[in-house]
């Protein structure tokens, strides 16, 4: 399990509304910075930068921001990312000013790594039937991705819930205990039912 801020620098934005139109035109992509107890911010960052940066945290990642000419830092998550639908580009983004003292909630992948003996033993696989788990923690101690070992799906009738996986002390799962995470589907097995012959008259 990952933890730790992912830096990322902004400008200030000096266009606004319509006019934005240019700021896309020439790869730039307006962001919105805003908190509780933080004055909202326009900004803006070039397109490549922050679809970088915006992959790698995901919603669960917090993002170190500085603004360009001022000093200081805000730790921040990404909460809405606007799409244009036509090109399936990102025309705006709001990032949500964290509080590093107060817990957050969040998704949080669920990634497989190893191998399942349960599912190998019988030809298997192993189905995922959950991919996030709700979590809650302070921003600085979110994990990126949780990390399972396949390696304790040991038997074909094995099964993993939410409330199998070990989570930190300080990560606090949010999902219900009950919720499926995976099973073995074993294979199929076609049945070729033999066709009597008809014996002529």
């Amino acid at each position: 399990m990952t933890t730790g801020a992912i830096d990322l620098e902004l400008q200030p934005r000096e266009l606004m509304r319509k006019k934005v139109k240019q700021l896309r035109r020439d790869g730039i992509i307006p962001v919105h910075l805003y908190g509780p107890g933080f004055d909202s911010r326009a900004l803006q960052c070039q397109a490549q930068r922050l679809i970088g940066v915006l992959s790698a945290a995901g919603g669960s990642t917090p993002i170190s921001i500085t603004i360009q000419g001022e000093s200081g830092t805000q730790l921040a998550f990404a909460r809405e990312i606007q799409w244009n639908p036509k090109r399936d580009d990102i025309v705006h983004v709001d990032l949500l000013v964290a509080d590093t003292s107060r817990p957050v909630s969040a998704q949080v992948s669920i990634v497989f790594v190893g191998d399942s003996p349960g599912a190998r033993n019988v030809s298997g696989t192993v189905m995922q039937t959950l991919r996030f788990m709700d979590v809650q923690a302070l921003p600085l101690e979110m994990p990126g991705q949780i990390e399972i070992d396949l390696e304790i799906l040991t038997e074909p009738d094995s099964v993993l819930r939410a409330g199998d996986i070990e989570l930190p002390p300080n990560v606090t799962r949010l999902t219900d205990a009950d919720e499926l995470v995976a099973r073995i589907e074993l294979p199929r097995v076609e049945v070729v039912e033999e066709v009597e012959g008809v014996e002529g008259e």
